[in-house]
């Protein structure tokens, strides 16, 4: 999945939902829409959106796209680069355990900090992507491209948490010995 933002509020420096799109694990786009925020948008941030105002004018309205997007999404193995960020526009959330993010996935990550989606794809993929306006179909075909390149490690990864986890909770609390009565 990939989204992209326009600005809206009076100075425009606050991002609403703009476009999301999204791609099935060959790559294919199974969802692309434009969204018709609910605020009114001041800024289309066209340079990196690659939305103009005349996309958004047959555009969908977001309570709709959110729907689709929540049900299409459901049971599903999501992926995506940040998707905290498109998730928040979208105003869902996704279990925890069924979000494989390529901007916190471990191998991605240089010391610690995650890295733009366009190094990790000219890096890890060796294709150069965002040259100009962002495309939301690119972008998630990049993440989907990454996702699937290491994949067997990463679910392994993800299957070796959930069991240490499970582990975790069946643990039985330590119980602590009292102290018995004060020396005399």
């Amino acid at each position: 999945m990939d989204c992209e933002m326009v600005g809206v509020s009076p100075l425009g420096n606050k991002s609403a939902l703009g476009r999301v799109t999204l791609v099935n694990k060959f790559g294919n786009v199974v969802y692309d829409e434009h969204v018709r925020p609910v605020e009114r948008v001041v800024d289309f941030r066209t340079q990196i959106s690659g939305i103009r105002p005349r996309d958004l004018k047959k555009a969908k309205d977001f309570g709709v796209v959110q729907k689709e997007v929540a049900e299409m999404l459901k049971g599903k193995i999501l992926v995506g680069h940040a998707l905290r960020n498109d998730l928040r526009a979208l105003l869902l959330s996704h279990p925890k355990t069924d979000i494989r993010d390529t901007a916190e996935y471990q191998p991605f990550l240089k010391e610690g900090r995650s890295k733009a989606l366009r190094h990790l794809a000219a890096e890890v993929l060796n294709v150069k992507i965002q040259n100009g306006e962002h495309c939301p179909i690119e972008d998630a075909r990049a993440a989907m491209m990454l996702y699937m390149k290491k994949r067997r490690e990463w679910e392994r990864t993800v299957k070796d948490l959930v069991k240490m986890k499970l582990k975790q909770k069946k643990r039985k609390p330590k119980k602590h010995k009292k102290a018995g009565p004060p020396a005399s």
